[in-house]
């Protein structure tokens, strides 16, 4: 029987006491198609993440996740897509020289802000997990997606369609993939169980076909169809 090193023997007792797990980077590739396209333009913005089952074990505690923001500006929000975690209190500051009514009535948190002027902000805290849609009640052409995770394990795609989720405890997960313009029905077809090892951390090809665009055909608050004549920066500060 080898024996090993004093050094390394140390090493592994502290590793063990400690209950740390061997990790490993999840890699994936994502094809994003549109218009029966065989080959993808822009594969950026699809999230792919990992919710631990079985025996991966517990999901590993974080500190108090810091704020973070979707910033107003030139009738747009920044980012546009947000993935965070269950917890997190996102600032919406408004740097546009008019008013703005922040909102989100689908899915996820829902919640309204009001009106309020350039200059100033309002927070919310996305305390429970899902996918929020958030718009403006005067400007139809503003939207963002904001996602709260209870996982640590999660990535958003690139151009390219290259996904890194890292350090990932081996184990089994649930894998989920989500992407603004592909329809639920096919986005729940992807969800599969996985097991991550050191031999089996690639998830292969992800496969996507966009077929709407939900943010393009938004109702505002009151669920009616937004006022032509409301929707250019009519709110502006004395």
């Amino acid at each position: 029987m080898k024996i090993c090193g004093r050094t390394a023997c140390v090493v592994l007792l502290l590793c063990s006491i400690a209950g740390f797990a061997e990790t490993v980077a999840v890699t994936a590739r994502v094809e994003l198609l549109k218009n029966g396209s065989t080959r993808p333009e822009d594969s950026s913005g699809v999230v792919v993440w990992l919710t631990p089952a079985g025996d991966a074990g517990e999901t590993p505690i974080r500190s108090s996740p810091p704020r973070r923001q979707l910033l107003q500006k030139n009738k747009t929000f920044a980012p546009h897509l947000l993935v965070i975690p269950v917890g997190t209190a996102v600032d919406f500051p408004n740097q546009d020289p008019f008013f703005h009514n922040v909102f989100s009535l689908f899915e996820g948190k829902r919640f309204d802000l009001g009106l309020y002027e350039s200059g100033s902000s309002r927070s919310v805290v996305f305390n429970r997990t899902g996918i929020s849609y958030i718009f403006c009640n005067i400007h139809p052409e503003m939207s963002a997606v904001v996602i709260a995770m209870d996982t640590p394990f999660y990535a958003i795609s690139d151009r390219t369609g290259n996904v890194t989720i890292p350090n990932v405890p081996i184990g089994r997960y649930d894998l989920r993939v989500w992407h603004e313009r592909v329809l639920p029905e096919t986005l729940k077809t992807m969800t599969r169980s996985i097991s991550v090892s050191d031999a089996s951390r690639s998830l292969g090809v992800l496969r996507l076909m966009e077929q709407r665009n939900f943010s393009a055909n938004h109702l505002n608050k009151y669920g009616k169809e937004y006022d032509p004549a409301a929707t250019g920066p009519v709110y502006v500060r004395p």
